[in-house]
């Protein structure tokens, strides 16, 4: 291993990756300490009204949001500190003489991509696997503590549990976890065989069941059809919780792959509307990563350039570049979620746009 990195790395390689990786480490962490300053000021009377003890703040809340907003914010820290370190070098002549010395532009990327990769490797272990686990902790922590009073529950519910099977529940009670007009009914092909009514629909957590109170069965064969009327509750059992009833816009963020996985596969048969949002975020922890690349090369071609006044210009233009990317990034998400468009194509929006414009600038870099 020694010997192939010194084969393809020298001297003037792991000098550009330890400024690369230092300074990425260095704006990490004053990003970490801007954000939990802020979030602090913003949330001190949620923390004082909730009861929460510091343990509980600490390790749930704040566990969980440390890793979500680095993780939204890597592609501004990572652009940022190509940024700093670049221009640095250029301003004090670095680069020219790399360059001069029969060394290809392409070849001084070699060390911004090794340092690239090392970051998306670790965002996308992150994304996959770490972050949707510490989500729960922050997202379980807000629903119990940040509660504003509002009514979480959806209305005129219209869902299909399996091929044959649909259900309508007209309002949803999530603190009592109870459904009031709720109907079952089952499909033959397109012929109706069964269908309940009843008055409302209560979930037991410990039998892990739904109870129907006051209800009436329909069964209906050819021809023959038969009404039987209750007064009494009857337990059973159907493929759907209280979450599914529940408006959370954190929640998809809080799954893991193969729960998520599973959703998708219930919202392809059920038709509930949130394929779409659970598509798009599951391609979006794959995808998202891969801004950590765009924005490198965008911020190597425009810092490379020795300029007068400094790192000042080429840092403040790559600020808005990059709050630009996180734009598009959300307007992306809006377009699918809203507009109709593929989730998987939405994904790739930000990237395919700053990607060509990369490319333009690194054309243009001074070689």
């Amino acid at each position: 291993m020694k010997a192939l990195l010194d084969k393809y790395l020298k001297v003037i390689d792991w000098y550009i990756i330890k400024k690369y990786l230092g300074t990425f480490v260095f704006t990490l962490g004053i990003f970490t300490v801007i954000t939990v300053v802020f979030d602090i000021a913003e949330h001190i009377d949620n923390f004082l009204k909730s009861g929460a003890s510091i343990k509980e703040i600490a390790f749930k809340y704040y566990a969980g949001f440390i890793p979500f907003y680095l993780n939204l914010l890597e592609p501004l820290i990572n652009f940022i500190a190509i940024i700093l370190f670049t221009a640095r070098m250029a301003n004090q002549t670095e680069i020219v003489p790399i360059l001069c010395s029969k060394a290809s532009f392409t070849r001084f990327l070699r060390p911004y991509f090794v340092s690239a990769t090392l970051i998306f490797t670790i965002s996308l272990i992150a994304n996959v696997f770490i972050i949707p686990y510490t989500n729960r902790l922050k997202v379980d922590f807000e629903n119990a503590h940040f509660s504003d009073n509002s009514d979480p529950s959806k209305s005129e519910v219209h869902m299909q549990l399996d091929k044959h099977t649909f259900v309508y529940v007209k309002s949803f009670d999530a603190n009592a976890k109870t459904g009031f007009e709720f109907i079952l009914e089952k499909f033959n092909g397109d012929v109706m065989t069964d269908k309940i009514v009843a008055q409302n629909i209560a979930y037991d957590s410990l039998k892990r069941k739904w109870t129907l109170k006051i209800f009436s069965e329909r069964h209906i064969s050819g021809l023959k059809e038969s009404m039987l009327w209750h007064g009494i509750s009857k337990d059973t059992v159907l493929d759907m919780k209280p979450e599914d009833f529940e408006i959370r816009d954190n929640a998809y963020s809080a799954m893991s792959m193969s729960v998520l996985n599973k959703n998708i596969e219930k919202a392809k048969i059920r038709g509930t509307g949130e394929l779409t949002d659970m598509q798009y975020e599951k391609y979006n922890r794959f995808v998202y990563p891969l801004s950590t690349y765009v924005l490198m090369i965008i911020g190597v071609s425009m810092s490379s350039r020795k300029v007068r006044g400094g790192i000042g210009l080429p840092l403040g233009i790559g600020i808005l570049l990059c709050f630009a990317y996180i734009v598009v990034e959300r307007f992306a998400l809006v377009f699918s979620t809203k507009g109709g468009a593929p989730a998987l194509i939405s994904v790739f929006v930000p990237n395919i746009i700053f990607g060509i414009f990369g490319y333009y600038l690194l054309l243009k870099a001074p070689k």
